[in-house]
């Protein structure tokens, strides 16, 4: 499965200087994060809701696999409102993530 390293500086914040390193994830995990985050119809099976933020969230936190070593990364953090992940950091590790454990155009002609 496919890795790749962030170098993050400090303009995020010290906290976060580091490397973080990030490894594509399975087919049934994914699905088990969307799934966990959805509500569906009972009668049509449509999706009624959708939680994308907590989707995305816990996909940055399942393909995470190394990161400094004062852990500034948690997934409560990734879901925090509040005191959360910068939003120019957690775009970044998003656009990571959504490259390694989805199809690229070309793959998707390809296969």
């Amino acid at each position: 499965m496919r890795t790749q390293t962030v170098e993050v500086d400090k303009r995020f914040g010290e906290e976060y200087a580091g490397r973080f390193v990030f490894k594509e994830i399975t087919w049934m995990k994914r699905s088990r994060i969307i799934t966990k985050h959805t509500r569906y119809h009972p009668m049509t099976g449509q999706i009624v809701n959708s939680d994308l933020p907590a989707i995305q969230a816990e996909t940055i936190w399942a393909s995470l696999k190394e990161q400094p070593a004062n852990k500034p990364l948690t997934l409560e953090r990734l879901l925090d409102e509040e005191n959360g992940v910068p939003i120019e950091l957690g775009e970044l590790f998003s656009t990571v993530v959504n490259r390694l454990c989805g199809l690229t155009v070309e793959e998707a002609k390809n296969s």
